[in-house]
């Protein structure tokens, strides 16, 4: 897989790809993630690629230009499955859209900024938009981090308990069941008998109930 993401503050994203799963995924070329600077397509000595809005109000707009000389540079190398806008007014993200993501194998995603994005670019380029949830960040880059980070973990390869990634919490519309570690004992705080039994069908069982009741009093909504 291959997610490039624009961005007009491209050193926001450095750290995140650089550590953990994420870092592993990129040396091990289960993805490659390459983050644009939307100013190299501003076409201007002062590399500005905002303006201010027709009709008046508060803020500034990312202009069309620069947005699609990079979508259209990106398409011209090799097709791609998604054109993502992150914004607060796109569809909630779920584990279900990302589950279906983790199997495309090109996307782009483009970061909003100030009062967001030219329409025309949403109305000709964009394929899908997306919100990680309902309240409204400085920019899109965080959302795209977010976003990248769930699809990738789910790439074959990726994790090194490939079952890992299909126990967590909203694959089934479940939340995950509680998990302990050693030790068995801590200050009088023991962890499940159950868990210590060997037994893999009734511990399994246990999980599945413990997720069952977890979910009805977090998040009953699931449930429907």
């Amino acid at each position: 897989m291959r997610i490039d993401i624009i961005s007009c503050v491209p050193s926001l994203l450095d750290s995140f790809f650089a550590h953990s799963i994420l870092k592993r995924a990129q040396e091990g070329k289960y993805v490659e993630v390459v983050v644009h600077d939307l100013r190299d397509f501003s076409g201007n000595k002062h590399r500005s690629i905002d303006d201010y809005a027709f009709g008046g109000g508060a803020g500034m707009v990312l202009q069309i230009e620069p947005i699609a000389r990079c979508i259209r540079a990106l398409q011209a190398e090799r097709t791609y499955d998604e054109v993502i806008y992150l914004t607060p007014d796109g569809e909630l993200m779920e584990q279900k859209m990302v589950n279906q993501l983790s199997l495309k194998g090109n996307l782009i995603m483009l970061c909003g900024h100030y009062k967001g994005v030219d329409q025309r670019v949403r109305d000709i380029f964009i394929t899908k938009e997306i919100s990680i949830g309902d309240y409204v960040l400085s920019g899109g880059e965080l959302a795209a981090a977010v976003l990248a980070d769930s699809i990738i973990r789910l790439l074959p390869g990726v994790l090194n308990d490939e079952t890992s990634a299909l126990t967590d919490s909203f694959q089934d519309n479940l939340l995950a069941p509680p998990v302990y570690s050693r030790p068995s004992d801590f200050e009088g705080n023991v962890i499940p008998e159950i868990l210590m039994s060997g037994h893999e069908a009734k511990i399994e069982e246990w999980r599945y109930d413990q997720s069952i009741k977890r979910t009805k009093e977090r998040r009953p909504d699931l449930l429907k």
